[in-house]
C-alpha cells in the first residue's frame, strides 16, 4: 500500500491515530515520530508529535524496526536526557485503546520483564488445526500434543503478536538485539483493537470498524 501510514482512515491520516492516542495516556510524557518522510514528518508535526529524522540507512522497508527503535533512543536521551520507559505505538494499528497502552506500560513496570508486547487470541491453533508439509508432502500438525485433540478446546491458548503496543526499558533496546533475547509479558488486546494494517483488505477490515464504532 503506497503511503500508507499517511492513507486517510475514516478521512484521518493513519499515523495520527497512534499520536492521538499517545497524548492521551497519562503515562506518556512525550511523543515522538521517527521518518525519513516529509509528508509524514508534516503531519505528524501537525498532530503534536516531535520529529526524529531518521537515517535513511534505517528507512528502507527491510530495515530492522529495532534499530529505528534504537537509534529513537539515542537521540531523545541526547537531546531530552535519560528515560525509563520506552513505548512504541506503530501506525498499523489504528484502533488500540487509551487503555491497551497503559496496561502494557504498567505491565512492564511491575514485572521483571524487559519487554511487554501486546497479543491477541490466534485464530488457528498449531496444535490442532495448523500444518506443515513434509519432505514427502503428507501433512502434519505443528505442534504435535501428547495426546490426540478431538476440539479445539483442549488445545493451549496460542496468541498472534500484534502492533498495538511495545513497552520496553531503553536499556534493554540498546544492549540486545530483539524481542526474544530478554523476558517478554503481554497483555491481551480483543481482535476488534488488533487489527494490523498490512494490505488492502486490512485497511478495509479498519474502515469497517471504525464506520462501525461511529454509528
Amino acid at each position: 500500500m503506497p503511503e500508507k501510514n499517511i492513507r486517510l482512515l475514516a478521512g484521518k491520516p493513519l499515523i495520527q491515530y497512534s499520536i492521538e492516542i499517545a497524548k492521551q495516556c497519562p503515562s506518556i510524557d512525550k511523543v515522538f515520530v521517527s521518518t525519513d518522510d516529509r509528508s509524514i514528518a508534516g503531519i505528524a508535526r501537525q498532530a503534536g508529535a516531535i520529529i526524529i529524522d531518521r537515517p535513511i540507512e534505517l528507512a528502507s522497508d527491510t530495515s530492522p524496526e529495532w534499530l529505528s527503535w534504537r537509534h529513537g533512543i539515542e537521540w531523545v536521551e541526547n537531546n531530552y536526557g535519560k528515560f525509563h520507559c520506552f513505548v512504541s505505538l506503530p501506525a498499523t494499528s489504528p484502533l488500540r485503546s487509551v487503555a491497551d497502552v497503559e496496561a502494557a506500560i504498567f505491565k512492564l513496570e511491575n514485572s521483571l520483564a524487559d519487554i511487554c508486547i501486546s497479543v491477541t487470541p490466534a485464530v488457528r491453533n498449531p496444535y490442532f488445526n495448523m500444518v506443515k508439509v513434509t519432505d514427502k508432502e503428507f501433512c502434519e500438525l505443528i505442534i504435535k500434543p501428547e495426546e490426540a485433540l478431538t476440539q479445539r478446546q483442549s488445545a493451549p491458548d496460542v496468541f498472534d503478536i500484534t502492533t498495538v503496543v511495545y513497552a520496553a526499558t531503553p536499556k534493554f533496546i540498546q544492549n540486545e538485539e530483539g524481542l526474544f533475547s530478554g523476558l517478554v509479558t503481554s497483555v491481551v488486546v480483543p481482535r476488534e483493537r488488533a487489527v494490523d494494517i498490512d494490505d488492502i483488505y486490512d485497511f478495509l477490515l479498519a474502515e469497517a470498524i471504525v464506520s462501525e464504532i461511529r454509528k
